[in-house]
């Protein structure tokens, strides 16, 4: 009876928050369709779905109520949403800050019916996907911009470098970079946020699945964050050589305009790569911790 009234109450709960909501869902899947920056966000609720459905199928839960907990989280969304509604309807908040703010509420309605219908045992071993839903939080501009400039800077900065390193005589003002015969300035549009976002949120997903510990998943994460503008650099110092020396048509060629997977392909081996390495670590740190006993037991015989 418990675990048909607590999957009867996820789909109330969850039906509910798709009539409450559905503007903000439509305006956040709206900027993940037309926005590059926001492109990751199409990922984040068919992953957190999948994993936690693999959890569930691994680990055969029973479900449990857990009214407490859920009716705090509940109430928590209500209050977020009705403060975004009140705040934004007077002209407070700017409308990016009140869709962030209502997609925040949304997905704490989803953790607070998660919890309170299924229980704090199998929320605790959902941990991660649950709070992976924060992702679908689209990021205000203000934050979104000094996160652009920040990448366009850092790029700049990079490729000016190798440049240098290169012997290709260059000069920077700004975001801008000046070497024989070519010009080239790093716009907003070329800070690749989408292939940065997308890099570090599989980051996030690969060193969850396949490392144990919180350092080292921690640092796959922090990894990619310099990754994201190493990319990005060695791209634009890619175009700046070819320009330079070779053929100035590069700069309209796929390379420039449709090149930036090809980089970002090259990001996530690196990160690949880097979690085997680490995978492999704490699995032999693992068997010296704790040998095979069937080992010994044969080491004994002989």
């Amino acid at each position: 009876m418990t675990t048909v009234s607590s999957y009867r109450g996820f789909a109330i709960l969850s039906i509910a928050s798709l009539a409450i909501w559905w503007p903000t869902i439509s305006a956040t899947l709206a900027l993940a369709l037309h926005q590059d920056a926001y492109t990751h966000i199409l990922l984040i609720l068919p992953v957190s779905v999948a994993l936690i459905l693999m959890n569930w199928r691994r680990h055969n839960w029973e479900p449990t109520l857990d009214l407490r907990s859920g009716v705090v989280l509940l109430s928590l969304a209500s209050v977020v949403g009705l403060a975004a509604l009140r705040w934004g309807g007077c002209d407070v908040l700017a409308g990016d800050i009140r869709l962030a703010l209502e997609a925040l509420a949304l997905v704490i309605w989803w953790m607070g019916s998660f919890v309170g219908c299924f229980g704090d045992r199998i929320a605790r071993a959902c941990i991660f996907p649950l709070f992976f839903l924060l992702w679908l939080v689209p990021a205000p501009e203000f934050l979104l911009h000094r996160v652009e400039f920040f990448l366009q800077t850092g790029t700049a900065s990079l490729a000016r470098l190798l440049l240098v390193c290169a012997g290709v005589p260059v000069a920077r003002d700004g975001t801008t970079l000046a070497v024989p015969g070519l010009t080239l300035q790093i716009a907003q549009e070329c800070s690749s946020i989408r292939s940065s976002t997308l890099l570090v949120v599989i980051s996030v997903l690969l060193s969850h699945l396949f490392l144990r510990s919180t350092w080292a998943r921690l640092f796959v994460v922090l990894v990619s964050l310099p990754l994201s503008i190493a990319k990005n650099g060695v791209r634009i110092f890619t175009l700046a050589v070819l320009g330079a020396y070779w053929d100035r048509g590069i700069l309209d060629s796929p390379l420039h305009h449709q090149g930036g997977i090809l980089f970002l392909a090259l990001a996530l081996a690196t990160v690949v790569i880097l979690t085997s390495l680490l995978a492999r670590l704490e699995a032999r740190a693992s068997a010296h911790q704790f040998p095979d006993p069937s080992a010994e037991v044969i080491s004994a015989r002989q």
